[in-house]
């Protein structure tokens, strides 16, 4: 069959396109405004009688998570948590940090709830800002630190993000987070 000119280029175009548009890299969270963080609250393990401590301040370069985990009191863990909405199809997360050289966890929730399960996939925080990937296989479904039988995460599902410092490194940490993005 012979298409008119005007047409070709366009047909051309079909034929070449992915069947799916990939998602560009973009930023959902940019820690480098201050509102960017709207909402996003510490969780240590006070909630349990520990006595580790955190906090979350603002820097010109991202948000600050830094303190001290101590196990006394069965205690053991700093975290933090805040709302993320990933856009429908995303493929990966992209999380921008600098920090001590310590393994955090990063932490997804479909909902805000405390008595659901959540999704986690370690990495050591490096010393120079780097921007990590994280795909769906990177997580493991747990929940209050037991690994839970589930699906894989649908990133488009989630609504909240979090960092957790734990698995017995006590003293102190500090990681600061440039953006959140996805892909």
């Amino acid at each position: 069959m012979t298409y008119p000119k005007l047409l070709r280029p366009w047909l051309l175009a079909l034929a070449i396109a992915p069947l799916s548009a990939a998602i560009p890299a973009e930023a959902i969270l940019d820690f480098t405004r201050p509102d960017a963080a709207r909402g996003f609250r510490v969780i240590n393990d006070g909630v349990m009688g520990g006595v580790s401590s955190s906090r979350l301040e603002f820097v010109a370069e991202g948000m600050v998570f830094a303190g001290t985990v101590s196990q006394e009191n069965n205690g053991g863990f700093a975290s933090f948590r805040g709302p993320l909405r990933v856009p429908a199809g995303a493929r990966a997360l992209l999380l921008t940090v600098r920090g001590d050289g310590q393994s955090y966890k990063l932490s997804l929730k479909q909902d805000d709830s405390n008595a659901t399960g959540q999704y986690q996939a370690s990495f050591t925080a490096p010393r120079q800002w780097t921007t990590l990937r994280f795909v769906p296989t990177d997580f493991s479904a747990s929940f209050r630190g037991r690994a839970l039988a589930a699906p894989s995460i649908v990133l488009g599902e989630v609504q909240t993000v979090g960092l957790l410092i734990a698995d017995k490194q006590v003293g102190a940490f500090r990681i600061e987070v440039r953006s959140i993005g996805a892909e």
